[in-house]
């Protein structure tokens, strides 16, 4: 059974740091696209970021771009969202998401988490 646990969400100030993790199991690490999406209350399910089954590539919404990173440490068979200089429109549900393309449709990615808030404040 494939499972996908976010942490590390929470309550941050603008300008501030954050760092989600997002540990599998029930899929074997390096075999599988990462990919980190977002939802704000009223709003449609949005792409962050993703990087390939081996780490070596990265991609990134251009909102994003420059402020957040996305890593994954296959050992662990965990991956992260490294969020910096946040922004009040960076408040919703992040979900990490498994898949097997390179893709930013969600409707590439089979496997999701249950999502963490991130909520930022002024």
């Amino acid at each position: 059974q494939v499972q996908l646990v976010e942490s590390g969400g929470g309550l941050v100030q603008a300008g501030g740091s954050l760092r989600l993790s997002c540990a599998a199991s029930g899929l074997a690490s390096s075999t599988y696209t990462m990919g980190w999406f977002r939802q704000a209350p009223g709003k449609e399910r949005e792409f962050v970021a993703r990087i390939t089954s081996s780490g070596a590539n990265t991609y990134y919404a251009d909102v994003v771009k420059g402020r957040f990173t996305i890593s994954r440490d296959n050992a662990e068979n965990t991956g992260y969202l490294e969020m910096n200089n946040l922004k009040l429109e960076d408040t919703a549900v992040y979900y990490c998401a498994a898949g097997y393309g390179f893709s930013s449709s969600s409707a590439q990615y089979p496997f999701w988490g249950q999502g963490t808030q991130v909520t930022v404040s002024s």
